[in-house]
């Protein structure tokens, strides 16, 4: 059902992945092993997110770590959608 609200495949991932998981903190290699996508797609998506304020980053040493933005004026919304669809993806599957 995301599908047809975000249509970048690998954004949907990322986007899934930080609003299931609000605290997860993680790098772009570390991002692309988790979701199994090439880290420069990734890499371009973390930086589309970060720039409209849904992700944060924080430099540490030569890494740069990103995480969610909790204070995202949407993040509440955003995650209640991630979370429904994700449960109604399981009961199609079920049946």
């Amino acid at each position: 059902m995301l599908d047809i609200f975000i249509t970048s495949r690998v954004r949907r991932k990322i986007v899934v992945i930080y609003a299931k998981y609000p605290d997860f903190k993680t790098h772009v290699r570390g991002l692309a092993k988790l979701i199994k996508e090439d880290a420069g797609n990734i890499q371009r998506e973390l930086k589309r997110l970060e720039k409209v304020g849904l992700l944060i980053s924080e430099k540490q040493g030569n890494t740069k770590v990103y995480s969610a933005n909790k204070h995202f004026p949407i993040f509440k919304e955003l995650q209640s959608i991630v979370l429904k669809s994700q449960k109604t993806a399981q009961k199609k599957t079920i049946y």
